[in-house]
């Protein structure tokens, strides 16, 4: 007996080898993931998302029913992140990583920003998570057939973010103060430079130039630093200051000032500064 047991399982010991698991077939989302990123400034701001399309149905009232939370996009809540603090629509929200929920209404939609980032849908989504909500009107626009999160406009300091599909669009703002915090930063340098450090200053200045803010002490730092080392490059900011303040005589004369500085390395730069002379003389128009 023992013998007729042993001979069977010889003989089911290869023929288990030869069975080999089949493999795991894998399909596509219907919803596929899409990841948008932006930096703002020095903001890092990423979108994690899926992008459920329209498909003939009706989107808004339908298959997003009005004042009630939604995910945002498909399968495991949409997710906001922040490198650093920022404004939402004026309203401040610490860095971090946040689930996007919405609760769209037919004038008004309300923005969740909520603490619990990783989460299936928003069927165990929780208010008393919530770190900020805001309110976002929305409005008419082209066809989008796929859920899409869009970031048409961007200045160092803000930048707007709009949910778009179906027939509709809503935007809302993201702001990271990103001027005030450089001019903070600037004004810590200028003040621990060195009294022959001209280029902390200048950069200084041209950083608040370049926004047209601060100009009053951008003009303070320019004459720091001309005084550690005057040359055809504090010079010719100084003569931007001057124009961008509209005294083009004091320009002009600034800018002659800076090409007797140039050196045979500075021939870009002369160009440069000879149409900004032209251009404040009324010679020409670009």
């Amino acid at each position: 007996m023992r013998k007729s047991i042993l001979a069977l399982a010889l003989i089911a010991f290869p023929l288990a080898a030869q069975q080999t698991p089949a493999p795991q077939l894998r399909t596509p989302r219907a919803s596929q993931k899409q990841v948008v990123t932006q930096t703002v400034g020095f903001t890092d701001i990423t979108i994690t998302y899926s992008r459920p399309g329209v498909k003939g149905r009706q989107i808004w009232g339908g298959l997003v029913p009005y004042d009630k939370v939604w995910r945002t996009g498909a399968n495991e809540a949409t997710t906001i992140a922040f490198s650093d603090d920022v404004t939402i629509n004026g309203q401040p929200l610490p860095k971090g990583t946040y689930s996007l929920h919405t609760i769209p209404g037919k004038d008004e939609w309300t923005i969740v920003f909520n603490t619990t980032a990783n989460q299936w849908g928003s069927f165990n989504y929780d208010p008393a998570k919530d770190a900020l909500r805001v309110k976002a009107k929305p409005h008419g626009d082209e066809f989008h057939e796929w859920l899409t999160f869009e970031i048409p406009d961007v200045s160092p300091d803000s930048a707007n973010i709009a949910i778009k599909w179906a027939n509709l669009a809503v935007p809302f703002t993201v702001g990271t103060n990103t001027t005030q915090k450089v001019l903070a930063d600037a004004r810590a340098a200028v003040a621990a430079a060195k009294p022959d450090d001209w280029q902390t200053p200048l950069r200084a200045a041209t950083f608040a130039i370049e926004n047209r803010v601060d100009l009053e002490e951008a003009n303070k730092w320019l004459d720091q630093s001309i005084k550690a080392n005057e040359n055809i490059r504090n010079l010719f900011e100084k003569a931007r200051a001057q124009a961008m303040a509209g005294d083009r005589t004091a320009a002009i004369a600034t800018a002659q000032k800076a090409i007797s500085k140039a050196g045979e390395k500075d021939k870009d730069e002369v160009g440069e500064i000879q149409h900004s002379i032209a251009s404040w003389q009324g010679k020409s128009s670009s």
